[in-house]
C-alpha cells in the first residue's frame, strides 16, 4: 500500500544514474529478470518504450551526454530529430528525442500478487497488518516484537537469525530499533520524504490527446525527480507526475500543498502544448524514501549486511526508491548473495 503501488509503474531501462551505482547495475539486471519473470507468470506488462524529450541547446546537450552513457551501459537508445519525432506523435513537442525501446510498465498489482503466491508456495509465511515495535540482538540471534491484532495476546516474539530489512518509508526506523541514539546510522540511513501527486486526463481529454508511449522531460541536474512526466497505463489511460513535495510525513497522503495545477500544466506543456488545466484531474499521491536531502547530491541504495557494525545477519535495505521497483528481483538476489 506504500512505495510497492504508489508509483508509475514503470520497468526502467536504467539510463539516469551512474555508471556503478547499484542504482543503475540492479536496475539494468532487474529489467530483464522482471520482463522474464512477467512473461514467464503471465503478469499484465508491455515493453512500450520510452521518449526522453529535450527542449533548447543545453538540454540538448544532456540528450547526447546521455546517450553516450546508454552506449557505455550497453542499454539501447538512440536520438531522433522533432522531424521523425512529429511523426511518431503528432501532439508531442520537442527539438530532439533519445529513444528508450527497452522501457516498459507492469502491473504492480499483479506482480505482487504472483510474488505472494510464489512465497505461499515456498512455505513462506505472510504476516500483514504485523507492526514491527522493538529489536534487540539476543544470544547470537534477533528478538524482534510484533504486534498481532488479537486483543487477548496484542504482542508476539520472533527470533530469527538472519533480518532483512526491507521496510521502505520505515527502514530508518526500524534500523535504529537496533542502536542508541548516538550511533552513526542515526544520521547515515536518516530518510527524507518527498511526496509526488499524479494527475489523470478526464474522458474528454483522453480522447482528444492520444500517445503511445512514455515521454518524460530531461531530469534535473541533482535527478531529485525525473520530472512530471507521461505514463500510460495498460488500458492506455494517461497520467502525469509525479511533482515533488518534501515533508516531513512518511504516512500523510493527502494532497494538500504541492505546486498548483496551472505549475503542472506548465510543466507538461513543455511536451505536450494541448493539455489544459481543465482536462487534468488528481489522481493518487506517493512518498518516496530519500537519503538524498533537499537540495543534495545523487545518494545510491544502500543494501548492506551489518557485520561491520556488530549486527551479522541483519541487512538493512535503506533509500530504495526509483528505480526500487524495476530493480526488485535484483535486489532479492543480491541480498540472496550477500547472506549465503
Amino acid at each position: 500500500m506504500e512505495t510497492s503501488s504508489r508509483n508509475s509503474e514503470v520497468i526502467h531501462a536504467g539510463i539516469y544514474y551512474p555508471r556503478d551505482s547499484l542504482r543503475t547495475r540492479l536496475c539494468i539486471e532487474g529489467k530483464h529478470r522482471l520482463y522474464e519473470y512477467c512473461q514467464r507468470q503471465g503478469v499484465s506488462h508491455q515493453r512500450v518504450g520510452k521518449w526522453v524529450v529535450a527542449q533548447g541547446n543545453e538540454q540538448l546537450e544532456y540528450l547526447y551526454a546521455l546517450r553516450r552513457h546508454c552506449a557505455e551501459l550497453g542499454v539501447p537508445a538512440e536520438i531522433i530529430g522533432s522531424a521523425a519525432a512529429l511523426k511518431e506523435e503528432p501532439l508531442v513537442r520537442a527539438d530532439a528525442v533519445l529513444v528508450s525501446p527497452t522501457t516498459g510498465i507492469v502491473d504492480s498489482h499483479e506482480l505482487m500478487s504472483a510474488l505472494l503466491r510464489d512465497l505461499t508456495e515456498s512455505g513462506g509465511t505472510f504476516a500483514p497488518n504485523t507492526s514491527v515495535v522493538a529489536m534487540q540482538r539476543d544470544r547470537g540471534s534477533y528478538k524482534v516484537l510484533v504486534t498481532t491484532g488479537d486483543p487477548e495476546t496484542p504482542f508476539m516474539a520472533i527470533r530469527a537469525p538472519v533480518v532483512v530489512n526491507a521496510a521502505g518509508l520505515w527502514a530508518d526506523r526500524i534500523a535504529n530499533m537496533l542502536v542508541p541514539d548516538s550511533h552513526p546510522w542515526r544520521e547515515q540511513y536518516h530518510l527524507h520524504f518527498a511526496k509526488g501527486r499524479y494527475y489523470v486526463l478526464d474522458a474528454g481529454a483522453s480522447a482528444r490527446l492520444r500517445v503511445r508511449r512514455l515521454v518524460y522531460p530531461v531530469p534535473d541536474k541533482n535527478i531529485v525527480s525525473l520530472g512530471t512526466h507521461l505514463t500510460l497505463d495498460l488500458a492506455g489511460s494517461i497520467r502525469f507526475g509525479p511533482d515533488v513535495e518534501w515533508t516531513a510525513s512518511n504516512a500523510n497522503y493527502e494532497p494538500e500543498g504541492g505546486a498548483p495545477i496551472e505549475e503542472v500544466v506548465r510543466a507538461i506543456n513543455t511536451y505536450l502544448p494541448a493539455v489544459r488545466s481543465e482536462d487534468l484531474g488528481l489522481g493518487y499521491t506517493g512518498i518516496r524514501p530519500k537519503l538524498q536531502q533537499p537540495g543534495g547530491a545523487f545518494c545510491d541504495f544502500v543494501i548492506r549486511e551489518e557485520s561491520g557494525a556488530g549486527m551479522p545477519g541483519f541487512v538493512n535495505l535503506v533509500g530504495l526508491e526509483s528505480p526500487g521497483l524495476t530493480s526488485s528481483m535484483a535486489i532479492a538476489s543480491m541480498v540472496d548473495r550477500i547472506l549465503h
